[in-house]
This record gives C-alpha cells, structure tokens and sequence, in this order.
C-alpha cells in the first residue's frame, strides 16, 4: 500500500516545524484551559459572581480553540499530544497549588494568558516562513483573544 502523501505546498520539514510549535500551543492552551476551570469552581469572596462568569466565558472560548489547534496540528500530518504526561512536558505555564485566593488567581491567569500569547508569538515567524497561512490566521486570532482576556483580567487587579 501507498503511503499517504501530503502535498499542500509546505515540505514536510516545515510543517513538523509549526506542528511541534503548535503541540506547544495546545499544551498552553489546554493547561490555561484546566487551571481557568478549577479557578471557577473555587473562587470564593466579594468578587464571586463577576469572577465565576468570567472564568467561565474564558475557559469556554478557549475548550473551543484547543480543537481548531490540535485539528491544524493533524491537517499538517503530524499526531496532535492529548495526554496530561504530554502537555505537562511541552506547557510552559505553572500548575496551580492549591486553592490561591481571587486575586492571586487572577494573577496566575494574566500570566497564563500571557504565556499563551508569547508562545503563539514563538511560532508565527515559523508558520510565515513556510507559508503557512491559516496557521498564521490561528495564531493571529489567538493572540487577540489571549491579549484581550489578559487586559480584561489586569484590569480587575488595578485598586
């Protein structure tokens, strides 16, 4: 039997390349995606209603992203990481200890947010390079969903 050949214009080497990026990008957007979700349901104070809503807006979108990310990883021929053992090695975001209070939670998320932003930044001179269109498109509405929920979150941290 023939192997399946890929020919959508990028050379395989390429796009292993923005898939290994990309596998990040899902292990980061997966962890924000779990630790926004443990902060809903354990935020506690003044700040409850507006806290446990905007979790859960947050974390919603981003359960919608993780498969256009993961579905971009597997459109470019590779196997998309789908298991805890695997994100934990490839995020770079910081695993909640306990149950921290509301605005040490919103902290850890603007960093989340951010460090989503900067590894979609890491990857998208990579995705241009091999002409990579949608995956630029990807990351691009990513970054803008991320940069708008980090100023959203650090704007509740201002006294």
């Amino acid at each position: 039997m023939a192997k399946n050949v890929i020919n959508i214009g990028i050379p395989e080497k390429d796009r292993k390349k923005v898939a290994d990026g990309l596998s990040r990008m899902l292990a980061d957007s997966y962890t924000l995606y779990l630790k926004t979700h443990n902060f809903h349901w354990n935020v506690t104070g003044p700040m409850f209603q507006t806290l446990h809503l905007m979790f859960m807006t947050q974390y919603n979108e981003i359960w919608m992203a993780v498969d256009l990310i993961a579905e971009r990883i597997r459109a470019l021929g590779h196997p998309a990481p789908g298991s805890y053992a695997q994100f934990a090695a490839l995020t770079s975001i910081k695993d909640a200890d306990g149950v921290p209070k509301a605005k040490e939670m919103i902290r850890q998320l603007v960093e989340g947010q951010e460090a989503v932003v900067r590894t979609a930044r890491e990857i998208l001179p990579i995705a241009e390079k091999a002409g990579d269109q949608p995956t630029v498109d990807l990351l691009s509405s990513r970054m803008e969903v991320h940069e708008k929920n980090a100023w959203m979150l650090r704007s509740l941290l201002e006294e």
